[in-house]
């Protein structure tokens, strides 16, 4: 195949933050008029490779060369990669939220006539790029009455009135219905079709296949396969394998579970989305937790645990739709944090610094502070007992500190998580729900927060584990379910799991 077909070729791409390889020798290359499909699992380096194509990390922050259209391209920044028609729909939309669709296609853009914005001109010209991807409404609509679906869809026509040659979707249905995803892969075929470029980063393997036209798998950042496929024919399981394959050490403290009764179940629980209307976050999920056992919950971004889990802990999170909750063969109504908290559940966040911690606590107020009832005598804090139970916690989590006075803010990112444990376990829970607990830790305070979990589950905890990192689930949990799109698609003994029968429930909706 001769040289030209290629509208971009990135070559040997090395891009590194302080200490970490995002990027190591990346190689992608994209033919002119096809769907090209980047997956790989969470953090494996694919947004950072379309941040070095589009210019977020400018030329000279990245080593490697990126050809497009058969030039090297030095791109300082957004402004001139738009300029040579590579655009990029991101996860997160960027458009203004209370202005118009008008102004937002048109900002930095205005059709200027004798010195004023020329709006009759835009309006009509908005109406036209809209009509191009298949949105009929009135161009005056300010965007934040629109759908999510719409959004993207505006996003894109803004991209096409800047006469884009390639189109970059970073994970573009994620958060979508499924009759918005489907017209979006169409709208991607109809523009394939009018000689544009598509780069679509997705981990779901069933829109992958129906419209790539080739697949690079990224992996701990590197790119480990690259080929064309024919759309309706590709090889799933070659693709999971791809995205996970990579040896699992020892990385796990040995455990004997001992398993008692059913604690905590739940049955049907619907819950709508807070922002979209319509779009259901958990979708008739239906599963239980048994006294010592620790359940893991495996899912890729977007699938609905967290949304299911804060769901559960007090209605924190989405519209209630039904469902019922069973704690030790009774059923509970908890609707409210505080109510959750009183019935035994306790929640560590996945977002620490956001959900998790008062910032400006130090160690001992931030242990004490779910459960101050536990610590106060006739309406009074007991400093002391304050003090003796922050302690206590600082000496058996091996909270890395001089004392429990200082801020939180002062620990590393596993100490601030072995605090956020402790100021849980301190409320004394039956049902813990941990939500991704060793994100952003290094492999040493992994082992200790493994330890941890080991413990609560012996002191006979119904223990749920939720975690992206599949070797963590299969090393940590008893039993193993499997969310896609709000719905529960799997149920595995974790002895008899996988990471690619996992993974292959993660991805495609039927068991």
């Amino acid at each position: 195949m001769e040289e030209n077909s290629y509208i971009l070729q990135m070559q040997h791409i090395t891009k590194e933050f302080p200490g970490v390889k995002a990027l190591d020798d990346v190689n992608l290359s994209v033919k002119e008029g096809t769907i090209h499909a980047i997956c790989g699992e969470n953090g494996a380096g694919k947004s950072t490779l379309m941040k070095v194509l589009s210019g977020v990390y400018p030329y000279g922050t990245y080593d490697g060369k990126i050809i497009y259209k058969g030039n090297e391209m030095k791109f300082k920044n957004i402004k001139e990669s738009e300029g040579a028609g590579i655009a990029i729909i991101h996860q997160e939309l960027t458009m203004i939220p209370e202005l118009s669709i008008t102004e937002n296609i048109f900002m930095g853009n205005e059709i200027i006539n004798r010195g004023l914005i020329d709006w009759g001109e835009e309006k009509r010209k908005t109406y036209e790029i809209l009509k191009k991807v298949g949105l009929s409404i009135n161009p005056d609509i300010l965007i934040k009455h629109l759908g999510v679906g719409q959004q993207q869809l505006v996003e894109i026509a803004k991209a096409l009135s800047k006469n884009v040659k390639l189109l970059i979707l970073d994970e573009p249905t994620s958060a979508l219905n499924e009759a918005d995803s489907a017209n979006l892969l169409n709208l991607m075929v109809e523009l394939k079709n009018k000689g544009i470029t598509c780069i679509m980063i997705s981990h779901k393997l069933n829109e992958i296949a129906a419209v790539s036209d080739s697949v690079t798998v990224i992996r701990d950042g590197h790119t480990v396969e690259s080929y064309d496929v024919e759309a309706g024919k590709v090889d799933e399981d070659k693709i999971i394998k791809a995205m996970v394959g990579r040896s699992i050490e020892n990385r796990y403290p040995e455990h004997e579970a001992h398993i008692g009764e059913i604690i905590f179940e739940v049955k049907d629980w619907c819950v709508e989305d807070p922002d979209v209307e319509g779009r259901m976050v958990c979708k008739n999920a239906s599963f239980n937790v048994r006294a010592g056992e620790i359940v893991g919950f495996a899912g890729l971004m977007g699938a609905g645990r967290t949304e299911l889990m804060r769901s559960l802990f007090g209605r924190n999170y989405g519209i209630y739709r039904g469902g019922t909750v069973k704690i030790k063969g009774r059923e509970v109504k908890l609707t409210s944090v505080e109510n959750a908290i009183n019935h035994g559940l306790a929640y560590v966040p996945e977002d620490r610094k956001n959900l998790g911690l008062n910032l400006l606590d130090s160690i001992r107020k931030t242990v004490v502070s779910a459960d101050l009832d536990k610590i106060t005598k006739n309406g009074l804090l007991d400093l002391n007992e304050e003090k003796r139970a922050a302690e206590e916690y600082r000496k058996s989590l091996k909270i890395k500190t001089a004392n429990v006075d200082v801020g939180v803010t002062t620990l590393s990112g596993g100490n601030q998580q072995k605090v956020v444990l402790s100021k849980w376990m301190f409320t004394e829970p039956d049902i813990l729900i941990l939500d991704e607990p060793t994100r952003g830790i290094d492999v040493g305070a992994k082992y200790e927060i493994y330890k941890l979990i080991h413990q609560l589950a012996d002191e006979g905890k119904a223990v749920i584990l939720v975690s992206s990192e599949l070797p963590e689930l299969l090393g940590m949990a008893d039993r193993i379910y499997t969310i896609f799109e709000g719905s529960i698609t799997g149920e595995l003994a974790s002895f008899e799991a996988n990471q690619e029968s996992l993974m292959k429930r993660m991805t495609i909706t039927s068991n």
